[in-house]
């Protein structure tokens, strides 16, 4: 999916929902240096923290058997697009929408993604048959197709950054936040999205943390999406989250805890 391009166009009889996550691959190369060296005078300098690389990180992203009741998949060629295809009004605002769009900021040495979804039991169903619908009110059949897609989909990026690459990325991801509360446009693959708002969420994940709720309106139409990004030593977990009966209703919906807390636990 192209995180920045979510659609949800709910009738009573159908529902049409356009979705796409853009990522970014990471490369796979080692980035530190050479031996050890000592301060004269002082004691040993603290090591520059090394980049994992992508066979690393291949390791620690989460799986399947790291959830219950979740589907862990790689994304497909079909899932991501050019990196090259963003674009932000506010200068400033660019490291918020690239999160958003699952994209890292900076360069991280490797990368990589899962695409995770959990279905409550109602989506596991399905939707509603033609005969289920024709025994409901209006209502109730608005209410159940609702129902049928009550699943929370959250990519999930793990970016490796040298030195202190990660710490000062998260720095640069905290002050933007900040610096663009009120909202700014962007684009994605030519795709036109007003951000409305950057709301500051409280989240303990590992060695520090951001976390937002980022509404969105596309095409008119109010989107909310959980953005995260934890660290944990030189490594940024990403999380770009939104649950789609969410946004045909137009509520909001609890961080995906559980794909955090595990994706925290690989990487300690």
């Amino acid at each position: 999916m192209r995180t920045a391009i979510r659609r949800t166009v709910l009738t009573a009889s159908a529902v049409t929902l356009a979705l796409s996550v853009t990522a970014c691959g990471g490369g796979d190369q080692d980035g530190g240096d050479g031996g050890d060296t000592k301060a004269k005078g002082g004691g040993a300098d603290k090591p520059a923290a090394k980049a994992l690389t992508a066979g690393e990180l291949e390791k620690r992203v989460v799986g399947a058997g790291d959830l219950k009741d979740h589907q862990v998949k790689k994304p497909t060629k079909d899932d991501v697009a050019e990196p090259g295809t963003l674009s932000v009004e506010q200068a400033e605002c660019e490291p918020v929408a690239r999160v958003l769009s699952a994209l890292p900021v900076g360069t991280p040495a490797a990368s990589t993604q899962r695409l995770v979804v959990q279905e409550s039991a109602a989506a596991k169903k399905g939707m509603p048959s033609m005969e289920e619908l024709a025994g409901m009110t209006e209502e109730e059949a608005k209410e159940a197709t609702i129902d049928s897609l009550d699943i929370t989909k959250t990519m999930t990026s793990l970016w490796s950054y040298d030195a202190d690459g990660a710490e000062r990325t998260l720095g640069t991801l905290r002050e933007a936040g900040r610096k663009c509360a009120g909202g700014f446009g962007m684009s994605v693959g030519g795709e036109e999205q007003q951000v409305t708002k950057v709301g500051e969420e409280k989240l303990a994940a590992g060695e520090d943390a951001v976390a937002w709720t980022v509404g969105t309106k596309m095409d008119g139409e109010p989107v909310e999406t959980k953005v995260v990004v934890l660290r944990q030593g030189a490594t940024l977990a990403g999380f770009s989250s939104f649950n789609i009966a969410a946004v045909s209703r137009g509520e909001s919906f609890e961080q995906p805890t559980a794909v955090i807390d595990a994706q925290a636990a690989k990487l300690r």
